[in-house]
């Protein structure tokens, strides 16, 4: 694991241009961090490594460029040279979901795992920033970048059918916007068959953009970032969210978007260029659906039980699954998998989904939305208790945030090995190993018991941890 966070920083390097020097002017990092390694922390020498490769990248194309006149036109230009020398090439689809599974750094997990109760980053005196020194204050609406710019003329041309929109992003008194810009190429060249509604178009754009202010240092350490777009599924009608990823290819929206320009400020916001065009997310049964290889097990436990048309509708409950992996269920045995899955163990394989089921409840690994409220995660340690749809029973969840880095689990045990698997009607989270209640001495939960922390299970300690619930259940 020693190199594991090198890889992801090589192709971060090369993946996208700066055109100014205001990066990381809101992390409190030391800039002697990683010369202190070995006092450090793993999180701080990754952040420290970021911003050294950030300012190497915005070097070069400043010698590269000389005076440009648009700084939209420079970054896309720069980062055109840049792609074409690229040998990957970025799916085009609306959720790669084979991208979103495999980009678990378990690495990273384990690192935290050598640290059972991590301490905040420590340096040895008070944090040091740059002056930044801008070419130029910008003096062009986040807008008028966009619209005056040709890499983005198709992207502002849709924009240009919806005034509303327009406006906003034209506005100073509405606040600091975030747009990621598709370039042109993105668009594809032949002409849909069948035209999308001006209402679909609509929430298209409204998905490239965020009424918050996310500047390149902000996006590396986020996880998900809200959009102007209205979760129609999601509690409140929440705002649809985007995910964000460091991988091997750079700096990814959603696993397959590559952001390949960043930090084109306006005066009302900041632009990031992208080579793919954002498209909102499927339901969550859908990415169950595409990935076979890992929920074939879960899906056939879904069509077993007759749950398989609730949770490939529209009108159940939107929340947060928590979708054990094949793996997790080949971890349980023969035994009880065989009982689970045959007549007499129907019962409790639906009680078992439904242990996995959060409704009305969505947690990001950033974020919690509720019916009625929602939440950032804060730094540190985090804890909550979230109802299940088995009835008379929730999961314990505890977020720990360091940096960048989040670690999740359940019930004190079960890490959530896949963060983040966005939905138009929540957020999977893929766990390690299938939930199963905690024993109970009395009254009180054994938070930190779980069948894999004792002796393997026999089908009958299995079936008297769900005894109590399996005929008592939630309709989804």
């Amino acid at each position: 694991m020693r190199f594991l966070h090198i890889l992801p920083l090589a192709a971060l390097s090369t993946a996208f241009i700066v055109p100014n020097e205001q990066i990381f002017s809101e992390l409190a990092i030391d800039d002697t961090t990683h010369a202190r390694a070995n006092q450090g922390s793993w999180s701080e020498q990754v952040l420290s490594e970021l911003k050294n490769d950030f300012f190497e990248a915005e070097k070069g194309v400043k010698e590269a460029s000389g005076n440009a006149k648009h700084a939209l036109d420079e970054a896309f230009s720069t980062a055109s040279d840049f792609g074409s020398s690229m040998t990957s090439k970025v799916q085009e689809t609306a959720f790669d979901a084979k991208s979103w599974f495999e980009s678990a750094t378990n690495e990273a997990y384990d690192a935290l795992d050598h640290h059972e109760h991590p301490h905040p980053p420590h340096h040895g005196g008070p944090p040091h920033h740059k002056d930044p020194h801008h070419d130029h204050k910008p003096n062009e609406t986040v807008w008028q970048l966009l619209s005056s710019s040709k890499y983005t003329e198709k992207f502002s041309k849709l924009i240009s059918e919806y005034p509303e929109i327009v406006e906003k992003l034209n506005s100073t008194d509405s606040g600091n916007f975030t747009v990621f810009a598709p370039k042109d190429s993105a668009f594809p060249d032949h002409h849909p068959h069948h035209k999308p509604s001006k209402e679909a178009i609509k929430k298209f754009i409204e998905y490239h953009i965020s009424d918050d202010f996310y500047p390149a240092g902000r996006v590396l350490i986020t996880h998900t970032i809200p959009t102007l777009l209205e979760g129609e599924h999601l509690p409140g009608k929440a705002a649809q969210r985007l995910s964000v990823h460091i991988g091997l290819r750079g700096l990814t929206i959603n696993f397959y978007s590559r952001v390949v320009a960043v930090n084109i400020f306006g005066t009302n916001g900041v632009i990031h260029g992208v080579d793919n065009l954002l498209i909102p997310p499927p339901r969550a049964f859908k990415i169950i659906d595409l990935l076979p290889s890992e929920f074939s097990t879960f899906e056939l436990a879904l069509g077993k039980t007759g749950l398989l048309d609730a949770y490939n509708s529209t009108d159940h409950p939107s929340g947060t699954l928590f979708a054990p992996s094949n793996f997790a269920f080949q971890k349980l045995g023969p035994k009880i998998n065989g009982f689970l899955f045959s007549e007499y163990g129907r019962k409790y394989l639906k009680a078992l989904i439904l242990y996995h089921t959060v409704p009305d409840n969505v947690l990001y690994s950033d974020a919690f939305i509720k019916a009625d409220a929602q939440d950032g995660i804060p730094k540190g340690h985090w804890h909550v208790d979230l109802p299940t749809a088995l009835e008379d029973h929730s999961l314990s969840i505890d977020v720990g945030r360091y940096g960048g880095l989040i670690d999740i689990k359940v019930n004190a045990f079960s890490r959530v090995s896949v963060q983040d698997g966005i939905a138009a009607d929540g957020v999977i989270q893929v766990v390690s190993d299938v939930l199963i209640p905690p024993k109970k001495l009395g009254s009180a939960k054994l938070r930190s018991s779980n069948w894999f922390s004792e002796k393997e299970l026999s089908v009958e300690e299995f079936k008297a941890r769900f005894e109590p619930f399996v005929e008592r259940m939630i309709d989804l």
